[in-house]
């Protein structure tokens, strides 16, 4: 992974790390500001804190169920970098309407900009669905193949560099609903830019025609990919991971606020903790394999994920809340007794977490020719956004049926042996 920093230097890399970086930053920027603005400012109640967090969250998975396979198709059939900078072009129109839909909601106003809110972060899915199949699928088409699992790990680590830098940011800013709409904005603009300097990346292979139903087309693109066994395993097994991370990201707010209660900038704090982790995991994986993709450290990366889950889940469980009426900033936060083993345990799930899908996502890219890379990539979108939905929408049910953020941790726990037999049945398959 230090070797692969050297592709930052390459013009084949580093204006596609940028605009992933910056688009990245810009969806959790206005993401975390939207939940926590909704969490703190606008709902007074844990249940509808977590419903809204559940539904906001299925809505940006849904695009990438529906439209995942006419993405790939379009990404090779025709320049992946010309698809680039066309949906960071309409980055920019969806951050204008949801930057006036946090301005309204600072009016006392919340129908409407509760529908502005949802309709940018579904706009958001619809950019990341068309975005997606290409950041992992153009890799390939740039770069050697031995710089390959070098540099999935990097835009992994980017990624969730970019996650916490919005995240931290958000934070701060979210009460300035102006100020967040004016960034976002700016961030999507400097996006634009950094897009027109991606080298062209055309079609490899014979030109396609497009399916536009899109149920016939996922199921054909699906049944094209998952007929190959170890592309089936490795979607399956990077499902459940990120099945697993929609559930902790929706449990996340109303677990900080309800539970540790501790206001917005504790959420930030846990969400950058997060994110950090499986940077730092995404490094160490590639240390470790020393450039190989291999899923040998798979299994047990989840399965220390899943213990590291349930240390969670028993330190949660010791805290001891604020008086009534109040909650801990981060300073009150930090030096409370179980503070740091909070913070420790929520670090070793996210780095476990990096661990096990980075190498999952470097099988997608090199097991079939170049000319089928997006669509392959896509593929896996499909299957993982259904479940990411599955996902989103039981933590929306459970919750109403009662079921605490605390309680949620055990199902999460539970998902990660599944993926540990599945990455299990991959490594034997492949290595």
């Amino acid at each position: 992974m230090i070797n692969a920093l050297g592709l930052l230097k390459r013009r084949q890399f580093l204006p596609l790390f940028t605009t992933q970086f910056l688009g990245a930053f810009n969806d959790n920027l206005f993401k975390t500001s939207m939940v926590l603005f909704a969490t703190y400012e606008i709902f007074a109640d844990a249940t509808q804190e977590s419903f809204f967090n559940a539904i906001s969250a299925a809505l940006f998975i849904l695009p990438f169920f529906v439209l995942s396979a006419l993405s790939g198709q379009l990404a090779d059939s025709m320049d992946k970098t010309r698809i680039i900078r066309l949906v960071k072009t309409v980055e920019i129109g969806i951050m204008a309407v949801g930057g006036a839909g946090l301005m309204l909601a600072r009016t006392g106003a919340v129908t409407l900009p509760l529908i502005l809110m949802l309709a940018a972060v579904t706009g958001l899915g619809i950019h990341s669905t068309f975005f997606g199949p290409i950041k992992y699928a153009i890799l390939p088409q740039h770069l050697d193949e031995e710089d390959v699992l070098g540099g999935t790990g990097l835009v992994e680590a980017g990624t969730y560099l970019a996650i916490l830098a919005g995240t931290i940011v958000a934070g701060f800013i979210y009460h300035s609903t102006t100020l967040v709409a004016a960034l976002t904005i700016a961030v999507a603009a400097l996006g634009w830019l950094s897009a027109r300097a991606v080298p062209p990346a055309p079609r490899l292979g014979p030109k396609l025609t497009l399916d536009y139903n899109p149920i016939r087309a996922s199921w054909r693109l699906i049944a094209e990919t998952m007929h190959i066994p170890r592309l089936f395993l490795a979607i399956c097994a990077i499902s459940f991971f990120w099945t697993i991370g929609s559930v902790l990201i929706v449990v996340f707010p109303p677990l900080v606020k309800n539970v540790l209660t501790a206001d917005a900038s504790v959420a930030s704090l846990v969400l950058a903790v997060f994110s950090i982790g499986v940077a730092i995991g995404s490094v160490i994986i590639n240390l470790m394999l020393k450039g190989r993709i291999s899923a040998r450290f798979s299994p047990a990366s989840v399965i220390a994920m899943g213990l590291a889950v349930l240390a969670f889940w028993w330190v949660v469980g010791q805290w001891t809340p604020a008086a009534d009426g109040r909650l801990f900033d981060m300073a009150g936060f930090v030096v409370q007794p179980h503070a740091m083993l909070v913070l420790l345990t929520l670090l070793g799930v996210a780095v476990f977490g990096g661990m096990f899908v980075v190498p999952l996502y470097a099988f997608l890219t090199t097991t079939v020719t170049k000319d089928h890379t997006a669509r392959t990539v896509a593929a896996n979108n499909v299957v993982n956004a259904g479940a990411m939905t599955v996902g989103s929408l039981a933590v929306g049910a459970l919750t109403a049926t009662g079921v605490t953020p605390s309680q949620l941790l055990l199902v999460v726990a539970g998902m990660c042996v599944i993926s540990a037999i599945i990455a299990q049945r991959l490594h034997r398959a492949c290595d």
